[in-house]
């Protein structure tokens, strides 16, 4: 599971949705473990009509709603019937960024896309199109609008930074785990708030 999180980095997200299809390569990841990982949500092996997916094959969409707002986007990456899974963080867009800023209404600008755009795993879901509708699809069937691509682009353990996950204080010693990995000199990372 945590091997699946860094071999993640550099990866292709992509969604194809109402015949728009939008990119992103992924840099930056967290891992989460049932049933020992009280930062996870099936600890303990908890199941309930939300983690339900989470006990599927690796290689379906768990998405969830975080605070009632934002859409959360999971990789199962567990065994069936073991809950592991790694959220997508952050992504660097690739393609379809025009509909990237119109989903996230936010102004284009003629230069680099704007880091705010794709950075943070809500911001990140609202710019690809992902919604909790999506949860239990497969990411793997040949006509899944979602999947994941490897289109060769290269990393180094050196290019990957580990760090603690975000917003898991109340997960106790869980929390100090180094289960956050990023591509280190990515501008397309979400940094922690300063305490």
């Amino acid at each position: 599971m945590v091997q699946i999180a860094r071999a993640l980095l550099c990866k292709v997200l992509v969604t194809a949705f109402d015949s728009t299809q939008t990119t992103g390569r992924i840099t930056e990841v967290e891992a989460y473990r049932a049933p020992d990982d009280r930062a996870c949500h099936a600890f303990g092996n908890r199941r309930t009509p939300r983690t339900e997916v989470m006990f599927l094959p690796g290689g379906h969409a768990y998405i969830y709603l975080c605070y009632g707002i934002h859409h959360l986007f999971n990789v199962v990456t567990g065994p069936e019937g073991m809950a592991h899974a790694v959220l997508v963080r952050a992504v660097e867009p690739l393609e379809g960024t025009e509909f990237m800023y119109a989903r996230r209404r936010m102004a284009q600008t003629p230069k680099r896309p704007d880091t705010h755009l794709t950075t943070g795993p809500g911001a990140l879901a609202q710019a690809l199109g992902l919604h909790t509708a999506h949860t239990g699809q497969s990411l793997l069937a040949p006509d899944s609008p979602i999947w994941i691509e490897d289109r060769g682009y290269p990393v180094q353990a050196s290019d990957i930074a580990a760090g603690p996950r975000i917003g898991v204080d109340y997960a106790g010693a869980c929390a100090a785990r180094e289960w956050r990995f990023w591509l280190r000199d990515s501008p397309f990372v979400k940094q922690p708030k300063k305490r």
